[in-house]
């Protein structure tokens, strides 16, 4: 500094194995081990098995470096899981996928044995470490991932196991990756709790959190739709945008699962995690670069923005019938629905609810996100009445985003009508097929890309938002109201969007277009 030139310090960068790979310091040689606990499970046969099997007939899974591990306590052979999953995987008439499944089966062994014990876990260590050297591969170089298709009550010990039983034993390139599935906790205190136990044994590198929200296409579609066109980054905050919905509709119930449901209810199983997720990337500014931990900077500042949530800004539904299941509790409050306002403190968003809506048994079944725009200065159309532009994503079913807007009806009056401009994927992207969020969410563990995972600290902030209205629900201070199946949900809910500005459209419905 003598000299009078500048000295400039780069700061040290967060240094975990995906970036490792980014500059090529260490290549990838060793065989790769996918190893599902929890194999016999609904979701390692319904998700698991399925995206894994999509990924080989994909060319993602080399079968010459890759093998498939189920760990489970059924003692069921080999062959016995291999049928367990089939029936999941393909429709066997479709004789060239039936091929591809007789040899992708042939790659999976089973070991059965506890979630707790370092004799079942030293078992699945020596199966792994057989095809290891089968293939070849100089140890420590091998990539082994543990997908965790279990409770969160099990965490702890079954990594507490891979810890003890299954790493690798020496550093020379390889990894040890594990996912685990929400939920991540019922409130701030059990989810730190749980982050501390496995962050004891795992770095914040190795660990993904899965929420397959994120894996869906048109969220995924996010990022570039806002800050690679030009025409929305001026449109996109508070002096445009009246209101921001998020919502997550399904027409059916708890169907079976109402014991499993009632201890979380639809804020804990929907709303805090993949809604707000959704709502991080609405709302989150432009991070400087495309690498993970700078976008999930971005969206850790935006749940820090956001104020407590107030109770009038609040309402929750159950739906007739609900404790009719025997799992159920007679007097329980649990909601089926709910639909809360957030309000973002900061210079773009000061004044503009986000409002998350989720329930079950309702009229319709989809999931979107609905930006409506201010009215127009000066109507000289006298069309408000019509309604406001809206931009709407819909992330399904009917995967597409329509941009309302007003337009001149055709004819020889100048009558004016609400139409859309429509990008419908079926129609414009007539034969590709958009892959399922879990395909996406286990090829990123692969590749060490933690973009799309949920970090340790943004978990504990998105808690810390919910956990004070949740501890008032479970105490009975937030009562649920009932409602009718098949409906839109309590009335009330619809007199508090109105309440928070929004304006509802009347007699416009976007059909989408047939091929």
């Amino acid at each position: 500094m003598g000299s009078g030139q500048w000295h400039v310090e780069k700061r040290s960068t967060f240094r975990n194995d995906s970036f490792v790979r980014e500059y090529g310091t260490v290549p990838e040689t060793g065989c790769l081990s996918i190893i599902v606990l929890g194999a016999s499970g609904d979701l390692a046969k319904k998700k698991t098995f399925p995206a894994l099997f999509n990924l080989y007939r994909q060319g993602f899974l080399n079968p010459d470096e890759v093998h498939i591990f189920g760990y489970a306590r059924t003692k069921i052979s080999d062959e016995e899981l291999r049928d367990r999953i089939r029936g999941y995987l393909v429709d066997e008439k479709n004789a060239e996928q039936a091929e591809a499944l007789s040899k992708f089966l042939q790659l999976i062994k089973y070991v059965s044995g506890p979630y707790d014990s370092e004799e079942g876990f030293q078992r699945l260590d020596n199966a792994i470490s057989e095809h290891e050297i089968s293939k070849n591969s100089t140890e420590g170089s091998s990539r082994r991932l543990f997908y965790l298709a279990l409770p969160p009550s099990v965490y702890p010990s079954v990594c507490k196991m891979i810890k003890t039983c299954c790493m690798n034993k020496s550093d020379l390139g390889g990894w040890t990756r594990i996912v685990v599935e929400k939920p991540f906790g019922k409130d701030l205190e059990s989810a730190e709790q749980l982050s501390s136990q496995i962050g004891e044994l795992f770095d914040e590198s190795q660990i993904y959190r899965i929420d397959h929200y994120l894996g869906k296409e048109l969220v995924q579609n996010m990022l570039v739709l806002r800050f690679a066109n030009r025409f929305f980054l001026p449109l996109w905050n508070r002096d445009n945008i009246e209101n921001v919905q998020i919502v997550f509709r399904e027409d059916f119930g708890t169907e079976g699962r109402g014991g499993y449901f009632d201890e979380y209810g639809i804020i804990r199983d929907i709303i805090q995690n993949h809604l707000l997720q959704v709502l991080c990337l609405v709302a989150m500014e432009k991070p400087i670069s495309l690498k993970p931990e700078h976008i999930r900077d971005e969206k850790v500042k935006v749940l820090q923005s956001v104020v407590p949530i107030s109770d009038d800004e609040v309402v929750l539904g159950q739906y007739e019938g609900y404790r009719d299941d025997s799992t159920v509790p007679n007097d329980s409050n649990t909601p089926t629905f709910a639909t809360t306002i957030l309000r973002i403190h900061n210079e773009r968003w000061e004044g503009v609810p986000f409002i998350l809506k989720a329930g079950k048994a309702l009229n319709s079944r989809k999931a979107e996100i609905r930006i409506q725009f201010k009215d127009v200065p000066g109507d000289i159309f006298k069309c408000q009445k019509q309604g406001r532009n809206e931009f709407v994503i819909r992330l399904q079913p009917s995967e597409a985003m329509y941009m309302k807007l007003t337009v001149k009806q055709p004819g020889l009056e100048m009558n004016t009508v609400q139409s859309e401009l429509d990008l419908s994927y079926g129609q414009r992207y007539q034969g590709v097929a958009i892959p399922e969020a879990y395909e996406r969410l286990i090829l990123d563990t692969i590749k060490g890309d933690q973009q799309h995972f949920v970090r340790r600290d943004e978990l504990k902030v998105a808690w810390e938002i919910f956990t004070p209205l949740l501890h008032r629900i479970d105490k009975g201070e937030v009562k649920s109201i009932p409602y009718k199946p098949g409906s839109r949900g309590p009335k009330e809910a619809d007199q508090l969007l109105e309440k928070a500005g929004y304006l509802q459209t009347h007699g416009y419905i976007w059909i989408p277009p047939t091929l």
